[in-house]
């Protein structure tokens, strides 16, 4: 498992620190772009509390540890994490991961602000100690399939792998679609190669096809042969999970990567402290910070926040979710509870549905805004 060196300006206070658990995914099988992404994020935000004199005069400490995407390993980091100390848990990108880190969490007494993940029962039942700030997957996934019907796009195909995230999203866009007139078919693609999935969105008819399964692998050979089967040359690729989001997914696949249409959450315009926020990433990352990096930046900010209003009881941090009011880079963020999510819940991050323009393979085109 990983730790991350000390932030930066903690040299200059005094004092033990205030720890916080980061758990992202930094090796495969995880999705390791959005893991350097979210501690990207995470960890700008830490060395700017530090600069500004950290909390209370003690410097913030962030214990970073490796999920790859394994939902066992990271419940084992939160009991290390809390024997550590750390005042909370933040982070996770993976949906199923960030389940068994809430469920432990939860079961520990240690507040868990999840950055990134979006499937709506995070917990089985309702808790006190889990806030989110991502959009649960119900109201993001709607927004998705309002698109698709806009865009007249009625026979939707879904290649589809063993998951309770990709099951969740199946059944969202099918209860929606329905009330739209859409219909939703499912192509395992555990049993199917990328070419006999090609005839099968023939033989349904479909008019677009959402990739709902992982990345690169089969995401990738699932796009190269529809792009190169010209009996598919009108049907409309989708990916709401967002895996056309980060360099690597261009880098794989040029201009047949463009024009797949995929959620992220970021507002039409940046305002000043996002603009800011958003050129540091970019220096740190040698590239354009995704939302997912602004995601890390704004859990940071919510934690140093309730950690100089609250402390660092981890009870009293728990208690301080209802009553945060912090400006965060893509907007102000408040926690309240939301209908059949079982966690304080931001209400809501700004929606997008964008792709890559095919004429300018690092530009995005706003298609939708939810």
């Amino acid at each position: 498992m990983t730790t991350a060196p000390s932030p930066s300006g903690a040299e200059h206070m005094d004092g033990s620190s205030v720890r916080l658990g980061a758990l992202v995914p930094l090796t495969r099988p995880g999705w390791v772009e959005a893991g350097r992404h979210l501690l990207a994020g995470l960890d700008l935000a830490v060395r700017e509390v530090n600069d500004a004199g950290g909390i209370d005069g003690r410097p913030l400490e962030l214990v970073v540890r490796d999920t790859m995407a394994d939902g066992e390993r990271a419940a084992a980091a939160v009991d290390e994490l809390a024997d550590l100390g750390v005042a909370a848990v933040a982070g996770e990108y993976h949906s199923v991961v960030a389940r068994a880190v809430a469920s432990r969490a939860d079961a520990l007494g240690v507040p868990f602000l999840c950055s990134s993940a979006v499937i709506d029962a995070l917990t089985e039942e309702p808790t006190e100690w889990v806030a989110r700030l991502a959009p649960a997957q119900s109201h993001g996934w709607r927004i998705y399939a309002d698109f698709l019907l806009g865009a007249g796009r009625r026979r939707i195909a879904v290649a589809t792998q063993p998951s309770v995230y990709w099951a969740s999203g199946t059944r969202i866009l099918r209860d929606h679609l329905a009330r739209g007139g859409g219909t939703v078919v499912e192509l395992d693609t555990t049993a199917l190669t990328p070419e006999s999935l090609c005839d099968m969105l023939i033989d349904h008819g479909a008019t677009a096809l959402l990739l709902l399964v992982g990345h690169p692998e089969p995401a990738v050979p699932i796009v190269k042969a529809v792009r190169r089967d010209r009996r598919l040359a009108e049907i409309l690729i989708g990916a709401p999970a967002g895996q056309p989001e980060f360099a690597e997914w261009a880098a794989m696949l040029g201009g047949e990567g463009t024009g797949i249409p995929f959620l992220r959450y970021l507002p039409e315009r940046l305002g000043p402290l996002g603009e800011r926020v958003g050129k540091e990433l970019r220096e740190r990352l040698g590239e354009a910070p995704s939302f997912v990096a602004f995601e890390g930046w704004d859990t940071v900010a919510v934690l140093a926040d309730v950690l100089r209003s609250d402390g660092t009881d981890r009870a009293a941090i728990a208690e301080a979710w209802p009553r945060v009011t912090v400006e965060g880079t893509r907007g102000l963020i408040r926690f309240s509870r939301t209908p059949g999510v079982s966690v304080r819940q931001w209400a809501w991050t700004p929606i997008q549905v964008v792709d890559r323009d095919p004429a300018e393979l690092d530009r995005f085109r706003i298609l939708h805004v939810g």
